[in-house]
């Protein structure tokens, strides 16, 4: 996935005619707490809600004052975790995309993160969820996928949770079946630890919660 595939087609940008105002009024309808400020294609850099309220003469066109714009953009090839990461170092909660004659092509919402996120674990598609805890060394997917598909099962989505000092890691895999107790005996057999398993609506309600929290928290949002 690359940044051009996540452009916003909902949320504008102002032009330095615009007043302070018009700005936060925006916000507030897209809840962003940031603009691009663009004339013509030209993108001149990120305004927040923070640098009007400094301004204190909302109504005024932007361009009448000196602003200290920051321009932190990715271009439109981009894949799609680089947008996160400048989302994260940034304390972002849009993201301008230009294509590589920096040209202004659009913006990446916060709220457009979360829906790919939830399209890349496949929280619409019916099936369980296991997390299995193993070293970083022991990894190997092609052996997991293996026992997945010996019982008759597929992996819909799976990604890794590294330990903070450890070299354990959490591996969560959603699969196409909410009966996993042969899957299960099978990891243990190879001997890997079920951390954790969801199988009921409430459980896969709880589990995809606390992903989105902690995903939420990575944008520090």
């Amino acid at each position: 996935m690359r940044a051009k595939d996540l452009i916003s087609d909902i949320v504008p940008s102002l032009r330095t005619s615009d007043s302070g105002q018009k700005a936060l009024n925006w916000m507030e309808v897209f809840r962003v707490s940031h603009l691009p400020i663009v004339n013509n294609r030209e993108f001149l850099g990120l305004i927040s809600d923070t640098d009007i309220y400094d301004m204190n003469m909302a109504e005024e066109p932007i361009g009448n004052h000196n602003l200290s714009l920051f321009s932190p953009f990715v271009y439109a090839d981009q894949h799609v975790y680089e947008v996160i990461e400048l989302v994260a170092r940034l304390k972002l909660t849009v993201v301008p995309v230009l294509d590589r004659d920096k040209n202004y092509m659009g913006l990446i919402t916060n709220h457009d993160l979360i829906r790919w996120f939830a399209d890349l674990t496949a929280v619409k598609n019916p099936g369980a969820i296991l997390v299995i805890e193993l070293n970083q060394n022991d990894y190997s997917l092609s052996q997991i996928a293996q026992i997945v598909e010996s019982n008759d099962a597929s992996i819909l989505s799976s990604y890794i949770r590294n330990h903070e000092d450890s070299t354990k890691t959490d591996l969560i895999l959603k699969v196409n079946t909410t009966e996993i107790s042969s899957i299960s005996k099978t990891f243990e057999r190879y001997g890997y630890e079920i951390k954790a398993s969801f199988m009921e609506d409430g459980e896969l309600e709880t589990f995809y919660a606390d992903r989105y929290e902690e995903f939420m928290r990575y944008l520090n949002i």
